[in-house]
């Protein structure tokens, strides 16, 4: 006995599906077996008709165990199982931001031969899953760990090609995806934060370019000229023996990235402000306040921030002699507290429209921990002055030589005619410094409570950088062409937007969110009939997680083969 189908088609051209139970008998006069309806069920469609086959089959199953119905069917088997919750989750997103239709849209009618839009998935969900070497992407993750429909016939080759038709395309699907997020997602754009940090290579010669110091880019890169890109610099993580390059990133109040730069190496910071301030001219920012770090600050990019009403917020660099050291930091006045752990006062240079806006920030536990770190240092410095007092010429030895030019004790050190010793007006100095920093902006509309707090939330990018390079793997990059290089960076931003969408939505690190949603699996059987690929159902945790997405959960069974 088995349940049956049968349809019926109307007028209309609608199918109509019927459910009945059969069974085969056999007719000696025919010579051959028949289906005998035993009872008609009912329209396929009907949901009363479906709660009574559930009924039905809880009963049968009160007289044979499912165990004894799969062994009678033959031979089932686990072929493999895969975590499907966070590529599920991530795919779902990628839609949801509309970068799927983007990129098919950038893509229009060219004959890539491949769905350019699948490679780029593949590679930014492997930034989010399990970052590696694009090599490793293609020959090992896309085949063992990981199944993402679509991708199966991708070759390496093709994740390159993908590659570079994201950077001869980035504008346009940077400033698409950005329109598209920032009306979904209700952004606040009004300030937008900026830096830049280094990324080193493990590579002993820099870039060398043409007369002009430019490389050219592959054809299918769009043929565009790049600066050499990896040159020495000034290194941020120390790395100054290797060559690098300098990225820049800007990012919303809530760590969205609005856009990225790729410059050489040897950039300074100061130079890249111009570059930003024209690049994003144009992207419906409205009133856009730009956010940024010391390292920004020189007399022509105020005057570039400024140009056509612009508006800025910076920490302005603390240098002995200078205006913030001698007229701002010396400035009376009673701070008022504004944050726990943050207190403020306002202080204004000048007169009439050349005047100065600044905000003193005063933090008394940071105050607290650098006063406590310095005395640690002075009692190292007087233990290692003292050893040396014995030593006949002591200034030309090699451990005077380490102590002057170390970066830890060497600004607490001077020159004396009996030797080194404890520079006490570079310590009375430093104290004036403890748990300070000072914020500068040509908006009146901001309070000196605005400004402090505003430029609080550049740790937004620092944020991302954290994220971008220890959790997505930004480096060691295994690339050497410029075109591919910039490409890099683009996946590991556009991985970086799809975290913080999740990351916003459930109020938690991705990393969490990442470990709930592996627990939903992917699981290829094999049956007598062939193969089926089914989808666990989520535990409450993963469960939680796509309630705060708002994502359906997958469905039980993908496909049948």
């Amino acid at each position: 006995m088995y349940l049956r189908e049968s349809k019926q088609r109307r007028a209309d051209g609608s199918v109509v599906t019927y459910l009945q139970l059969a069974e085969n008998v056999w007719d000696a006069a025919k010579g051959r077996s028949q289906a005998s309806i035993v009872h008609n069920c009912g329209r396929g469609d009907d949901p009363e008709v479906i709660e009574r086959l559930r009924r039905l089959a809880k009963s049968i199953l009160r007289r044979c165990s499912p165990e004894e119905i799969v062994a009678a069917g033959g031979d089932w088997r686990l072929i493999c199982a895969w975590p499907y919750g966070d590529l599920y989750v991530l795919e779902a997103i990628w839609k949801q931001l509309g970068i799927d239709a983007i990129l098919r849209e950038q893509a229009g009618a060219r004959h890539l031969g491949f769905d350019v839009e699948r490679a780029l998935f593949a590679l930014v969900a492997n930034r989010a899953c399990a970052p590696a070497s694009k090599l490793y992407c293609h020959e090992q993750w896309l085949k063992e760990d990981a199944h993402i429909p679509g991708t199966q016939g991708l070759k390496l080759h093709q994740l390159y090609r993908a590659m570079d038709f994201l950077e001869a395309n980035k504008e346009g699907i940077e400033q698409a995806i950005f329109y598209r997020t920032a009306n979904l997602l209700n952004l606040d754009v009004e300030v937008i934060f900026y830096d830049t940090t280094s990324l080193h290579f493990e590579i002993d010669d820099e870039d060398e370019g043409d007369k002009n110091g430019q490389v050219q880019g592959s054809a299918t890169a769009g043929k565009k000229s790049y600066a050499a890109p990896r040159k020495r610099g000034h290194a941020k993580n120390g790395r100054s023996d290797a060559p690098q390059i300098v990225v820049g990133l800007a990012v919303t109040r809530d760590g969205f990235p609005v856009r990225h730069w790729v410059f050489p190496g040897n950039t300074v910071d100061v130079t890249t402000v111009a570059r930003v301030k024209e690049d994003l001219r144009g992207w419906q920012l409205s009133r856009c306040l730009f956010v940024g770090d010391a390292g920004m600050v020189s007399q022509a990019n105020l005057q570039t921030l400024a140009k056509g009403g612009g508006k800025y917020l910076l920490a302005m660099p603390m240098r002995r002699g200078d205006e913030v050291t001698e007229q701002v930091l010396s400035r009376p006045g009673r701070y008022r507290t504004v944050a726990e752990n943050l207190e403020v006062k306002e202080v204004i240079v000048g007169e009439g429209e050349r005047r100065r806006r600044y905000a003193v920030c005063f933090n008394p536990l940071e105050a607290k921990r650098q006063k406590s770190h310095r005395e640690e240092l002075l009692k190292e410095l007087e233990a290692e002055l003292a050893s040396l007092s014995d030593l006949a010429n002591m200034s030309h030895t090699k451990r005077v030589c380490t102590l002057r030019t170390s970066p830890r004790y060497g600004r607490l050190l001077k020159e004396t005619k009996r030797g080194l010793a404890i520079d006490r007006q570079a310590v009375t100095e430093l104290e004036r410094f403890d748990g300070k920093f000072v914020v500068h902006s040509n908006d009146d509309s901001l309070t000196a409570e605005d400004m402090a707090l505003g430029y609080k939330q550049q740790q937004r990018v620092e944020e991302a950088w954290r994220t971008m390079k220890s959790g997505l793997k930004m480096r060691p990059v295994f690339h050497w062409a410029p075109h591919r290089i910039h490409a890099h960076i683009a996946i590991t931003v556009l991985s970086l937007l799809l975290e913080r969408a999740i990351e916003h939505a459930c109020q938690d690190t991705w990393r969490n969110i990442r470990d709930d949603l592996k627990h939903i699996q992917l699981a290829l059987l094999s049956s007598p009939n062939g193969r089926v690929w089914q989808v666990t159902d989520p535990l409450t945790d993963a469960a939680n997680r796509l309630k705060a997405l708002k994502i359906k959960p997958p469905k039980p069974i993908l496909n049948l083969d």
